[in-house]
């Protein structure tokens, strides 16, 4: 039998601890209905004794500490899932936000998921084009993937987040993909941006759109991407869909995280964060992936921007040791006018090996990005020497690479965020590039492959 408490003991911030509980437990959804009959929920933080600390989700203003009713559900915070959902766009905490009809669960399932067996995990093995060339071909995406991207204030991330939700498919293959896109404390201007190029450009009839707001209270986003991972999981491995998620901005949620903790009155760990941000990062990141013997896969872009465009930051430092490599976005591209401005170099995709190659890309791909990446460092530091020393100072061969490298910016990287192009187009691009360097320093290529794409005559 449920039971109504009226035992408030303190407010502090987005928590409230209620004396003389009986059988809560952790992660419990809580009713909490005011003196003026406003409803609001919560979720149990925390059980000491007779004592549970509560995280309100709606805030705690306007709440009278004498004749506020608590009551414990028994059941964890969870969302309806259906096939219907697809289409659709919901608040951060799962309730419908499109002037649609309420969506008919076919299940209701608990937003914190369950871990993903290690030995019923199946290797993330297969190519996802997002119709992006230094994605495509240099930092590969595969399928069941977690490839973050970091950014910076003012930086185009949401144009990045917006091209790939648009362009992202997995070649070869049948089965249903979707999209889940999660907004974290994203602005209303943000949030107007992605639904207008959702709907402009069809996207949205394959997405899920959760949408936590700036104006809606910090709380709710610790729920938002566990929403968005909920029907994610489902559409997945029950629906057999390959669902791309992606979730922008972490550092909101982070900011959330700490914003908690301190409410708590937790001993801060770096710059202030909890302890155990790096775990609880993890239970996001982890529910990626692909089930043996399921055709479905969950794969991830969490983006996040980077506080003072600082890589050693907790939440990037952190993001990166839990996920397989990371996007990097340049302020000196951006600044120049390179769009996207993705900075190849120290960019990464550790599982860019197994997605490509003959069968799933083309048999050239790996051996011209390994040309690529090395011709455009040596063409960086070509630049380099050229501004210290003056051009003159530079040999012929250094000359090309500078030049290499300025064309690569300017044709392969500096695509525009609404330019298609298909894995083929990129890498015929990316030989048309190689045929600036004399031949004699294509060195990464074998004389075979050289001899059939390489364009004659240049």
């Amino acid at each position: 039998m449920l039971k109504e408490y009226r035992t408030i003991n303190e407010v502090v911030g987005p928590l409230m601890t209620v004396e003389g509980v009986e059988g809560v437990k952790f992660d419990e959804l809580v009713d909490i209905q005011m003196q003026n009959g406003e409803k609001r929920r919560g979720q149990v933080l925390e059980i000491d004794g007779d004592k549970a600390m509560v995280q309100i989700f709606e805030g705690p203003s306007g709440i009278n500490l004498k004749d506020t009713k608590v009551r414990f559900t028994g059941k964890p915070l969870s969302l309806g899932v259906s096939e219907d959902m697809v289409g659709r766009v919901f608040t951060g905490m799962g309730e419908v936000n499109d002037g649609g009809p309420q969506i008919i669960p076919e299940k209701t399932l608990d937003i914190n998921g369950e871990a993903i067996n290690p030995m019923a995990r199946d290797y993330p093995d297969e190519f996802i084009q997002t119709g992006i060339s230094s994605i495509d071909h240099l930092n590969t995406l595969v399928r069941g993937q977690k490839l973050p991207v970091f950014s910076g204030s003012g930086l185009p991330h949401k144009e990045l987040a917006a091209q790939i939700a648009r362009q992202a498919t997995v070649l070869n293959s049948d089965e249903k993909f979707a999209v889940v896109f999660a907004g974290i404390g994203i602005t209303f201007e943000e949030a107007e941006f992605f639904m207008e190029d959702f709907r402009k450009t069809g996207a949205i009839d394959r997405s899920v759109v959760f949408l936590n707001l700036a104006n809606d209270p910090a709380i709710e986003r610790i729920a938002t991407p566990r929403m968005a991972l909920t029907a994610a999981e489902y559409l997945a491995y029950e629906k057999g869909m390959h669902v791309l998620v992606i979730m922008t901005d972490m550092t909101n949620y982070c900011e959330a995280l700490r914003e908690i903790s301190a409410a708590r009155r937790e001993v801060p760990g770096r710059r202030g964060y909890p302890g155990y941000l790096y775990t609880n990062l993890a239970t996001l990141f982890e529910r990626a992936g692909r089930l043996v013997g399921t055709s479905g896969s969950v794969t991830q872009i969490p983006i996040l921007t980077m506080p003072e465009d600082d890589i050693t930051h907790p939440i990037p430092d952190l993001t990166g040791y839990i996920t397989e490599g990371q996007i990097i976005l340049s302020r000196d591209l951006y600044n120049n006018n390179v769009q996207p401005p993705i900075d190849v170099l120290p960019s990464l995709s550790r599982l860019k090996d197994k997605g490509t190659g003959e069968g799933k890309t083309r048999k050239d791909h790996s051996a011209t990005m390994n040309q690529l990446f090395a011709a455009y460092a040596e063409g960086k530091k070509a630049k380099e020497l050229a501004v210290v020393l003056g051009e003159s100072a530079l040999s012929d061969t250094d000359k090309k690479f500078a030049a290499f490298a300025t064309e690569f910016e300017e044709k392969y990287v500096n695509q525009g965020f609404y330019t298609n192009r298909t894995i083929e187009d990129t890498l015929d691009l990316g030989w048309e590039l190689l045929s600036i360097l004399p031949r004699t320093e294509l060195k990464r290529i074998k004389d075979d492959m050289l001899d059939e794409y390489l364009p004659k005559g240049e």
